[in-house]
Order: C-alpha cells, then sequence, then structure tokens
C-alpha cells in the first residue's frame, strides 16, 4: 500500500487489536498518531482534550460502540461514552469509523463533523474476509474432534466470507455445501464445486452436518431448524450481531455454538489494521481530490 504523501495528524480512541496494530502502521508511514481509550505502555496513550480538534482525521472502532450505547472500547480501563469525545471535536473535521449506525452518524453529523464508514467500503470487506476466513479454518481445526478433512461442512450464507471459508476448507479436503438464498449464488457455488441446498427449504438436511458456519446476519437458525442438527455437530456463527443463532434454543439443546463475530481482532489483528489503514487512505486521497 502506497503511504500518503505528507505527514497527517491522527487519532486513534478505542478498539482492540486492531486498532493497536492500526497506530503502529499509522506511524511506521510517519504520522504524528496518538491514541486513547486504548491503553498501551509501549505506544503511549493519552487523555482526550482540545489536542483532538487539531486532528487530521480520528479514527473509531469497528463497531464504533457497544450494546449499551459506550464507545467500543474493551482495553480502556474506564468507560467512554461517544458524546464526550464528540465534544472535543470541531465542525468540518474527518471521522472515520467501521460499522457506522443511524444513531452515531446522525449525533457526529449533528455537530457538523465529516462521517465515513470505512467499513462500508468494498476493500475494506473483502480484505477483511480473508482473515475471518481463516480464522474460521483455525476455529474449527480447534473445535472439531476429526480433521477438516472429509468434515461435513454447512456454510449458510455465500456473500465474501462466505466464498472465502467455503473457499479454504474445500482446499482442505471438507465436503462442503453451501446454502443461500440467491439463485446465482447457488449457481457460483455449484461451479465452485460445492454441493448447495435453498435457505428457504433448509430441514432436515441440517442433521448430516459435522460443522456448520453462518455467516448471514439474520435469526436463519430457529428453534426448529436447531433441533434437526447433528447433537454432535459445532456451530461457528460469524455473523454480526445478533448473529444468526437463536442462542436460547441452542442452550436448551445442548449444542455447541461459537459466536465469533470479530475473528480478524483476535487472529489477524495486523492485517485487519492494514485493511482499515489502506480504506482511511483512500477516503483521505478522495477528500483532497474532489473539486
Amino acid at each position: 500500500m502506497e503511504a500518503m504523501d505528507r505527514e497527517r495528524n491522527i487519532w486513534v480512541v478505542g478498539g482492540d487489536q486492531r486498532q493497536r496494530a492500526l497506530v503502529r502502521l499509522l506511524r511506521e508511514d510517519g504520522h504524528t498518531v496518538r491514541l486513547a481509550a486504548l491503553e498501551d505502555q509501549d505506544l503511549g496513550t493519552e487523555p482526550l482534550g482540545p489536542g483532538l480538534a487539531l486532528a487530521h482525521c480520528v479514527i473509531l472502532p469497528l463497531p464504533v460502540t457497544r450494546p449499551d450505547g459506550m464507545l467500543n472500547a474493551p482495553l480502556s480501563r474506564e468507560p467512554l461514552s461517544l458524546e464526550s469525545l464528540l465534544e472535543y471535536m470541531e465542525p468540518g473535521q474527518v471521522l472515520c469509523a467501521g460499522m457506522v449506525s443511524p444513531a452515531v452518524r446522525e449525533l457526529a453529523e449533528s455537530r457538523g463533523l465529516r462521517v465515513f464508514d470505512y467499513y462500508a467500503r468494498e476493500e475494506c470487506m473483502v480484505t477483511n474476509a480473508v482473515p475471518t476466513a481463516e480464522g474460521a479454518v483455525q476455529v474449527a481445526m480447534e473445535e472439531l474432534p476429526t480433521t477438516l478433512h472429509n468434515a461435513r461442512v454447512l456454510i449458510l450464507g455465500f456473500g465474501r466470507v462466505g466464498k472465502l471459508t467455503a473457499h479454504r476448507m474445500g482446499a482442505l479436503g471438507a465436503k462442503v455445501t453451501v446454502c443461500a438464498k440467491r439463485y446465482e449464488d447457488l449457481a457460483w457455488a455449484a461451479a465452485y464445486g460445492c454441493d448447495t441446498l435453498r435457505l428457504e427449504t433448509l430441514s432436515y438436511e441440517l442433521g448430516g452436518f459435522d460443522l456448520i458456519v453462518n455467516t448471514i446476519p439474520a435469526r436463519v437458525l430457529s428453534p426448529h431448524r436447531l433441533s434437526l442438527v447433528n447433537p454432535e455437530a459445532f456451530i461457528l456463527d460469524l455473523a454480526s450481531a445478533p448473529g444468526g443463532v437463536d442462542q436460547r434454543a441452542a442452550k436448551e439443546l445442548g449444542l455447541r455454538v461459537l459466536q465469533a463475530p470479530g475473528l480478524p481482532g483476535r487472529t489477524a489483528p495486523v492485517t485487519a489494521a492494514a485493511a482499515i489503514r489502506d480504506a482511511v487512505y483512500h477516503i483521505l486521497w478522495e477528500l483532497e481530490e474532489a473539486p
């Protein structure tokens, strides 16, 4: 990735291991980078203050906030509200964040900020899908009592993550079946050598799989469908909140389920950080090129 042509003053606020790696990458590119709500003795955390108003860009986490509305900052000793952070910023400043909700966007734009969702960019989502798929392989290897080779694997959804996960697991010898709603997705899955099932009619076939990987951000594994799952199977839910599995029903049935929507941050934080950095660079370049 080509670095920016001049030094920028950038603040990284909140986040997890991805943001720690992001700080290092940005500093390696020669930028002045300050961080807050992201404790790290080596990187040098600072308290929020008026200096935030001098930033060319402020980068927030992916996702921006927790379910309770506070900033997503698991590595911070103290909780931080988004409102208190935005109070230090000035109208016209650039705010980049991931999975920006309508409420977050409205709050930031009401203060005159220019808000950009780096995760909504195709290049970021594609790059981020790679560590997600590889992380899924890693988790499956750790959780299954057998090898992935010859394992019967069902992939729910055939978007970016579904495609890459099916490819990675198929390359290891898994017997992959793709279940999707759109006919074009099923056609592509068949072209890749996968067996296919339609999501609308998915039923008793669920009992024939050792591993079920969900990538659909909707409650597709209902209590009825879960009752048809092989009791020895492992379910890996990669979808964003609230996920695709009815957790209460799964628990009552004694099924093994792992919700892992943030795998890139756990398994490949540097790669995930590079995807964020590149997307932010693209945003800044486009702003400079705009008439």
